[in-house]
């Protein structure tokens, strides 16, 4: 039986504390019990000897060291979960939000789960398209992946997540066996809001669980979250053989979270005040993410974090670098430009790509489209800052052809509508169309025969 205390040590901030303790384990979750009946919740987050500081989730307002008792329920945080967490939204926590009941399982998840085995995980092959031109054509989105988007403040990241989340179209995937996991962390009202509305404005709520964490909620709340949403996608992937797309915004106010977290237990902060273990910790929540041998789910992670200050060398965009397989990176100088989305090609790129493009998944002349597009876009940039010395005028003929190109690439191949879902055929045909802007001497990255084949520049001259 386990035991209740009916005394607190001392309350500091949103932590309480207690000593002489017993038989408690870190990250235990904790009932709090007020005098007048309240019930609140918190989480082990530190143990030294038998002293224990607990998390209050909904904060110690009200609560003294004499007027209340804490039990202790030797478990960590479960999630009951079943096929009707569908078009539900829950809390950082899984607690309903939305009105309706909590849901009704006898199986209940340990949130706090490991990486995939490497040894268990099958290669990711299958491309999935979104109708993002850039995306699909240059960073090209494969089942299974981990795809970050670097973004920055005032951004259009939330319009292209929920861009991606209406539009996604993984192969094999219909109605049935496709969802998305939406976990949202330290999100404004309006935002949590708005994703609602657009969800359901474009018809796809009912495959969509949501997971928010407004700002105003704990910061032990935000730290559970993306877990509590990966938990799901695990479950709804290897349990329900479901193809499952994940969305987690904003992964930096998660690591400000655990910033916060790790100087309130006192530990020492390495870069920039985050704690030494950011790295590790971030890759407990992108190792989740995969395929495994034997099932036919599958997870695809797409975290969005906003690079503070546009910083790419920052330790947030920086360490999500490594462990995951590529990025999206949005340029601010296009977003200012108006347009939509300003989505950087030269930084970004996809690592797992070259698998799932070609004759057996896109067309044959994907591979050689894209690195042509990202040679010649290059190429666009040393010519822009050689006309901002010498003028566009005195630029030669060529030179004038790159300018010409780099403007229409943005304008007609970059930027689309919000709504607008381009297939993958209609982005290859539009990729060569724009190229056909520069004579076929300039495009060396392209095999002769896929020349003859689709380009159409020189002909038409």
């Amino acid at each position: 039986m386990r035991k209740e205390y009916l005394k607190l040590n001392k309350v500091e901030g949103p932590l309480i504390v207690l000593s002489n303790i017993d038989d408690v384990a870190y990250d235990e979750m904790v009932h709090i019990k007020l005098d007048n009946g309240e019930m609140r919740k918190g989480k082990v987050i530190k143990v030294e000897g038998k002293t224990v500081v607990v998390q209050v989730f909904e904060g110690t307002a009200g609560i003294s060291t004499g007027n209340a008792s804490v039990k202790f329920t030797g478990e960590p945080l479960k999630l009951p979960l079943s096929k009707e967490i569908l078009g539900r939204s829950f809390n950082g926590i899984g607690e309903p939000i939305d009105g309706a009941y909590q849901i009704i399982s006898k199986d209940k998840y340990n949130v706090n789960g490991r990486p995939i085995n490497p040894v268990a995980r099958r290669y990711p092959r299958n491309f999935i398209q979104t109708g993002v031109s850039a995306i699909d054509a240059l960073m090209t989105l494969i089942r299974g992946q981990k795809l970050p988007i670097f973004s920055g403040n005032g951004i259009a990241h939330n319009e292209l997540a929920v861009q991606i989340v209406q539009q996604a179209k993984i192969e094999g995937a219909n109605a049935d066996n496709f969802a998305v996991v939406f976990g949202a962390m330290g999100v404004r009202h309006d935002d949590a809001s708005y994703f609602t509305r657009s969800f359901e404005a474009a018809g796809v709520l009912d495959h969509v669980v949501m997971y928010l964490n407004l700002a105003d909620d704990p910061i032990t709340e935000r730290i559970s979250t993306p877990r509590c949403a990966l938990t799901a996608a695990e479950y709804l992937a290897f349990e329900q053989d479901m193809h499952v797309l994940v969305v987690l915004t904003d992964m930096t106010s998660y690591s400000e979270a655990l910033r916060e977290m790790s100087s309130t237990r006192g530990e020492v902060p390495s870069r920039k005040g985050y704690p030494g273990y950011l790295y590790s910790d971030l890759s407990t929540i992108y190792e989740r993410a995969g395929m495994l041998e034997g099932k036919q789910g599958s997870i695809t992670l797409i975290p969005i974090l906003t690079m503070p200050n546009d910083d790419i060398t920052h330790p947030i965009p920086d360490l999500t670098g490594f462990i995951t397989e590529g990025q999206i990176v949005l340029n601010r100088v296009l977003n200012q430009k108006g347009i939509y989305p300003p989505i950087d090609i030269l930084p970004s790129l996809s690592r797992l790509m070259k698998d799932g493009i070609g004759e057996d998944y896109t067309r044959e002349d994907h591979a050689a489209l894209s690195n042509q597009i990202f040679s010649s876009y290059s190429k666009v940039q040393d010519v822009r800052s050689l006309a901002q010395i010498i003028g566009e005028d005195d630029l030669g003929d060529i030179d004038k052809l790159y300018l010409t190109f780099g403007r229409v690439f943005e304008e007609k191949f970059v930027a689309q509508g919000a709504h607008e879902n381009r297939t993958i055929m209609e982005t290859l045909d539009l990729g060569w169309e724009i190229l056909s802007i520069l004579p076929k001497s300039e495009l060396d990255r392209i095999e002769p025969e896929l020349l003859e084949k689709y380009y159409k520049g020189e002909k038409e001259r």
